[in-house]
């Protein structure tokens, strides 16, 4: 029995391509045959993965898990297979957050959520990595559907941090953090305006780390630029990494004090367990996947008030006995999700259409 995984783009650290490449090593693990077909794939990948043109036919009693996120000639191909067909939901950002942005990346979502609704009657099993996710699966018509959070490697956060980029960011400045995609769903507009209302009216040393590729939307990372002069915010008062390495991420992590995202679409947010990894308290603007994600731990808000939230951070940034009780809950829902027996769990969903 073959259980099969097929993906549009396979990428080397990113949270898709990571759940995939452990659910294949642990259907390897456990005596099935498994691979993993993609369109498109990073270099070094190859012994990872195969080109979609080389995906055998497989038989009524195989398994294939299509993973979605995106748009592409693999939902089409999924629909007219044999086999028994596991949809994972990954979210399709809504397009209205790239209009006036990238007309392009508009029309890639809304065709996603075309593709979606048309999958649907042909999908035995769809999983989604948070409720947020599930609920939107059920309203389009999905009809078996789970949670299946993503997995995450808690191991590779015990490698060695850079002390070097830990010494550089770790001085008097209060750092806030932000990591993700530098989009428009993200907000990172609103958090520039905190961070010149703190500059401004609380201190100015405060300094706005941001991790992420900043080639993701170009368009919307230069008017980021602009809208960081307009404010006069200088480079030390806000950092744009770029993609960095994991050392450097984790060194940021622990020198920064606040966690603050203002994003207005996310499925699930692997940084705030990040946040929770590292002991960085997490303030975070209450929408989609956010609450299920935090649960207790962290602080939710519900304005966008630049006022409030700047004087929220500063608190959280200063007040120790605070921080500690927001740090105590993050650890207490970081154990909840280290407590999930997701592969117990793929298993029992499995059979259940087997």
């Amino acid at each position: 029995m073959r259980i099969d995984q097929l993906i549009p783009a396979y990428h080397f650290g990113d949270a898709i391509g990571d759940t995939a490449t452990h659910m294949r090593k642990f259907f390897l693990s456990q005596g099935f045959q498994s691979d993993i077909y993609c369109l498109t794939r990073d270099h070094g990948l190859e012994k990872e993965s195969n080109l979609f043109s080389a995906f055998p036919e497989p038989s009524s009693k195989d398994v294939t898990i299509f993973h979605f996120a995106l748009p592409s000639p693999l939902t089409e191909a999924f629909t007219k297979l044999p086999s028994k067909k596991v949809m994972i939901y990954h979210n399709i950002t809504p397009d209205k957050f790239f209009e006036g942005f990238d007309s392009e990346m508009a029309r890639i979502s809304r065709i996603g959520r075309k593709e979606l609704k048309e999958v649907a009657p042909y999908v035995d099993l769809a999983l989604a990595d948070s409720e947020f996710n599930r609920q939107e699966l059920l309203g389009i018509g999905f009809r078996n559907t789970e949670v299946f959070p993503l997995f995450i490697d808690f191991e590779k956060y015990k490698k060695p941090m850079s002390q070097f980029i830990y010494n550089l960011f770790k001085d008097e400045r209060t750092n806030i953090l932000f990591v993700g995609r530098i989009v428009p769903n993200k907000r990172i507009d609103e958090l520039i305006k905190v961070i010149f209302y703190y500059k401004k009216y609380i201190s100015p040393l405060i300094r706005l780390i941001i991790i992420g590729k900043t080639s993701s939307l170009p368009k919307y990372y230069q008017s980021l630029v602009r809208l960081a002069d307009e404010f006069y915010l200088k480079p030390e008062e806000i950092c744009f990494t770029g993609h960095i390495p994991d050392e450097e991420m984790f060194a940021i992590y622990k020198a920064s004090d606040v966690f603050l995202s203002l994003s207005e679409h996310e499925g699930f947010g692997l940084p705030f367990i990040e946040s929770m990894v590292f002991d960085l308290p997490i303030v975070a603007y209450d929408c989609t996947a956010v609450p299920y994600t935090l649960g207790e731990a962290g602080i939710l808000i519900k304005n966008k008030r630049v006022d409030y939230i700047g004087e929220l951070i500063h608190i959280v940034a200063h007040d120790q006995k605070l921080r500690e009780k927001i740090i105590r809950r993050q650890q207490q829902r970081l154990k909840e999700f280290k407590k999930k027996d997701l592969e117990r769990l793929l298993i029992r969903v499995l059979r259940n259409i087997m």
